[in-house]
Protein backbone atom coordinates (compact mmCIF):
# COMPACT_ATOMS: atom_id res chain seq x y z
CA UNK A 1 0.00 0.00 0.00
CA UNK A 2 1.34 3.42 -0.93
CA UNK A 3 1.84 6.22 1.56
CA UNK A 4 -1.16 8.53 2.06
CA UNK A 5 0.64 11.65 0.88
CA UNK A 6 -2.28 13.98 1.63
CA UNK A 7 -2.39 12.89 5.26
CA UNK A 8 1.33 13.15 5.92
CA UNK A 9 1.54 16.48 4.08
CA UNK A 10 -1.11 17.84 6.45
CA UNK A 11 1.46 17.26 9.18
CA UNK A 12 4.54 18.35 7.25
CA UNK A 13 2.99 21.53 5.90
CA UNK A 14 1.28 22.64 9.11
CA UNK A 15 4.36 24.74 9.98
CA UNK A 16 8.00 25.02 8.91
CA UNK A 17 9.17 23.12 11.99
CA UNK A 18 8.01 19.96 13.76
CA UNK A 19 9.26 19.99 17.36
CA UNK A 20 10.93 16.69 18.27
CA UNK A 21 10.40 16.09 21.98
CA UNK A 22 11.65 13.83 24.74
CA UNK A 23 9.09 13.90 27.56
CA UNK A 24 9.81 12.29 30.92
CA UNK A 25 6.73 13.57 32.80
CA UNK A 26 3.33 13.23 31.08
CA UNK A 27 1.89 15.94 33.35
CA UNK A 28 4.16 18.46 31.63
CA UNK A 29 3.13 17.35 28.16
CA UNK A 30 -0.11 19.34 28.07
CA UNK A 31 1.30 22.78 29.01
CA UNK A 32 4.30 22.11 26.76
CA UNK A 33 2.11 21.26 23.77
CA UNK A 34 -0.20 24.19 24.54
CA UNK A 35 2.79 26.55 24.38
CA UNK A 36 3.92 25.04 21.07
CA UNK A 37 0.47 25.39 19.51
CA UNK A 38 0.15 28.97 20.76
CA UNK A 39 3.53 29.69 19.18
CA UNK A 40 2.32 28.40 15.81
CA UNK A 41 3.67 24.84 15.76
CA UNK A 42 0.68 22.46 15.83
CA UNK A 43 2.48 19.31 14.63
CA UNK A 44 4.30 17.80 17.61
CA UNK A 45 6.46 14.66 17.62
CA UNK A 46 6.86 12.97 21.00
CA UNK A 47 9.57 10.34 20.75
CA UNK A 48 9.22 6.89 22.30
CA UNK A 49 12.50 7.32 24.16
CA UNK A 50 11.03 7.46 27.65
CA UNK A 51 8.95 5.00 29.64
CA UNK A 52 5.94 7.31 29.76
CA UNK A 53 6.00 8.72 26.25
CA UNK A 54 2.76 7.01 25.30
CA UNK A 55 1.03 8.61 28.31
CA UNK A 56 2.31 11.99 27.14
CA UNK A 57 0.95 11.40 23.64
CA UNK A 58 -2.44 10.41 25.05
CA UNK A 59 -2.56 13.48 27.30
CA UNK A 60 -1.82 15.84 24.41
CA UNK A 61 -4.23 14.04 22.10
CA UNK A 62 -7.09 14.39 24.59
CA UNK A 63 -6.40 17.81 26.07
CA UNK A 64 -4.66 20.17 23.64
CA UNK A 65 -6.95 21.70 21.05
CA UNK A 66 -5.24 22.30 17.73
CA UNK A 67 -2.36 19.92 18.38
CA UNK A 68 -1.42 17.31 15.79
CA UNK A 69 0.46 14.90 18.00
CA UNK A 70 2.57 12.08 16.64
CA UNK A 71 4.99 9.45 17.88
CA UNK A 72 8.65 9.39 16.95
CA UNK A 73 11.39 6.78 17.21
CA UNK A 74 8.87 4.09 16.28
CA UNK A 75 10.92 1.00 15.40
CA UNK A 76 8.48 -1.90 15.04
CA UNK A 77 4.87 -2.98 14.62
CA UNK A 78 4.26 -3.29 18.36
CA UNK A 79 5.26 0.32 18.95
CA UNK A 80 3.23 1.44 15.92
CA UNK A 81 0.11 -0.21 17.33
CA UNK A 82 0.68 1.28 20.78
CA UNK A 83 1.31 4.77 19.43
CA UNK A 84 -1.88 4.70 17.37
CA UNK A 85 -3.85 3.45 20.38
CA UNK A 86 -2.48 6.36 22.43
CA UNK A 87 -3.87 8.87 19.94
CA UNK A 88 -0.97 9.51 17.57
CA UNK A 89 -2.03 11.10 14.31
CA UNK A 90 1.26 10.40 12.57
CA UNK A 91 4.21 8.06 13.09
CA UNK A 92 7.89 8.86 12.55
CA UNK A 93 10.78 6.40 12.34
CA UNK A 94 14.53 7.00 12.02
CA UNK A 95 14.65 4.38 9.27
CA UNK A 96 12.49 1.78 7.57
CA UNK A 97 12.15 -1.99 7.61
CA UNK A 98 9.79 -4.28 5.75
CA UNK A 99 7.98 -5.13 8.99
CA UNK A 100 7.50 -1.46 9.87
CA UNK A 101 6.16 -0.65 6.43
CA UNK A 102 3.83 -3.64 6.67
CA UNK A 103 2.58 -2.29 9.99
CA UNK A 104 1.93 1.07 8.36
CA UNK A 105 -0.15 -0.69 5.70
CA UNK A 106 -2.41 -1.97 8.48
CA UNK A 107 -3.18 1.51 9.82
CA UNK A 108 -4.79 4.68 8.50
CA UNK A 109 -2.36 6.73 10.62
CA UNK A 110 0.44 7.72 8.21
CA UNK A 111 4.13 6.90 8.53
CA UNK A 112 7.05 9.25 7.89
CA UNK A 113 9.96 6.81 7.49
CA UNK A 114 13.60 7.81 7.70
CA UNK A 115 16.27 7.60 5.02
CA UNK A 116 19.87 8.79 4.83
CA UNK A 117 21.17 7.43 1.52
CA UNK A 118 20.07 7.37 -2.11
CA UNK A 119 19.52 3.61 -1.91
CA UNK A 120 17.26 3.97 1.13
CA UNK A 121 15.24 6.66 -0.63
CA UNK A 122 14.93 4.46 -3.72
CA UNK A 123 13.72 1.54 -1.60
CA UNK A 124 11.03 3.72 -0.02
CA UNK A 125 9.99 5.17 -3.36
CA UNK A 126 9.50 1.61 -4.62
CA UNK A 127 7.18 1.00 -1.67
CA UNK A 128 5.16 4.09 -2.53
CA UNK A 129 6.68 6.47 0.02
CA UNK A 130 7.46 9.93 -1.33
CA UNK A 131 7.44 11.92 1.93
CA UNK A 132 10.42 11.00 4.08
CA UNK A 133 12.46 11.98 7.11
CA UNK A 134 16.11 12.74 6.32
CA UNK A 135 17.96 11.48 9.39
CA UNK A 136 20.41 12.18 10.89
CA UNK A 137 20.44 15.31 8.77
CA UNK A 138 23.62 17.11 9.81
CA UNK A 139 25.63 13.95 10.36
CA UNK A 140 24.49 12.45 7.03
CA UNK A 141 25.72 15.36 4.94
CA UNK A 142 23.49 18.32 5.74
CA UNK A 143 21.70 20.63 3.36
CA UNK A 144 24.27 20.33 0.58
CA UNK A 145 23.92 16.54 0.49
CA UNK A 146 20.14 16.71 0.54
CA UNK A 147 20.20 19.25 -2.30
CA UNK A 148 22.20 16.78 -4.39
CA UNK A 149 19.32 14.28 -4.11
CA UNK A 150 16.71 16.74 -5.36
CA UNK A 151 17.31 16.16 -9.07
CA UNK A 152 17.86 12.38 -9.38
CA UNK A 153 15.22 11.60 -6.72
CA UNK A 154 12.81 14.44 -7.45
CA UNK A 155 9.71 12.62 -6.23
CA UNK A 156 11.00 12.50 -2.65
CA UNK A 157 10.30 15.40 -0.30
CA UNK A 158 11.86 15.49 3.16
CA UNK A 159 11.71 16.57 6.76
CA UNK A 160 15.39 16.84 7.77
CA UNK A 161 15.92 16.04 11.45
CA UNK A 162 19.03 15.61 13.53
CA UNK A 163 21.31 18.47 14.47
CA UNK A 164 19.00 21.05 12.88
CA UNK A 165 18.91 24.36 14.74
CA UNK A 166 17.21 27.71 14.28
CA UNK A 167 20.32 28.97 12.48
CA UNK A 168 20.60 25.92 10.21
CA UNK A 169 16.90 25.49 9.42
CA UNK A 170 16.67 28.18 6.70
CA UNK A 171 19.27 26.44 4.52
CA UNK A 172 17.17 23.28 4.56
CA UNK A 173 13.84 25.07 4.09
CA UNK A 174 15.21 26.79 0.99
CA UNK A 175 15.71 23.44 -0.77
CA UNK A 176 13.17 22.31 -3.39
CA UNK A 177 12.87 18.87 -1.78
CA UNK A 178 12.22 20.02 1.80
CA UNK A 179 8.73 20.62 3.22
CA UNK A 180 9.68 21.20 6.86
CA UNK A 181 12.40 20.43 9.39
CA UNK A 182 12.35 18.62 12.72
CA UNK A 183 14.10 20.16 15.71
CA UNK A 184 14.58 19.67 19.43
CA UNK A 185 15.82 23.17 20.21
CA UNK A 186 12.33 24.62 20.68
CA UNK A 187 11.43 22.51 23.70
CA UNK A 188 14.55 20.74 24.90
CA UNK A 189 14.68 18.60 28.02
CA UNK A 190 15.91 21.45 30.20
CA UNK A 191 13.11 23.79 29.14
CA UNK A 192 10.47 21.15 29.76
CA UNK A 193 11.94 20.13 33.12
CA UNK A 194 12.01 23.76 34.29
CA UNK A 195 8.50 24.37 32.93
CA UNK A 196 9.67 27.28 30.78
CA UNK A 197 6.41 27.44 28.85
CA UNK A 198 6.86 31.12 27.95
CA UNK A 199 10.30 30.41 26.52
CA UNK A 200 8.99 27.45 24.56
CA UNK A 201 6.19 29.57 23.11
CA UNK A 202 8.68 32.29 22.17
CA UNK A 203 10.97 29.83 20.39
CA UNK A 204 7.98 28.24 18.69
CA UNK A 205 6.90 31.64 17.41
CA UNK A 206 10.36 32.27 15.99
CA UNK A 207 10.39 28.84 14.34
CA UNK A 208 6.90 29.26 12.90
CA UNK A 209 7.99 32.47 11.18
CA UNK A 210 10.66 30.68 9.13
CA UNK A 211 9.70 30.65 5.47
CA UNK A 212 10.39 27.92 2.97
Amino acid sequence: MAQDIAKIETVMCAAPVIPVLVVEDPQKAVPMATALVKGGLPAIEITLRTERALEAIEAVSKNVEGAIVGAGTVLNARQYDAAVAAGSRFIVSPGATKDLLDAADAHSVPLLPGAATASEVMFLLERGYERLKFFPAEQAGGASYLKSLSSPLAAAKFCPTGGVSLDKAPAYLALPNVLCVGGSWIADARAVASEDWAGIEERARAASSLNN
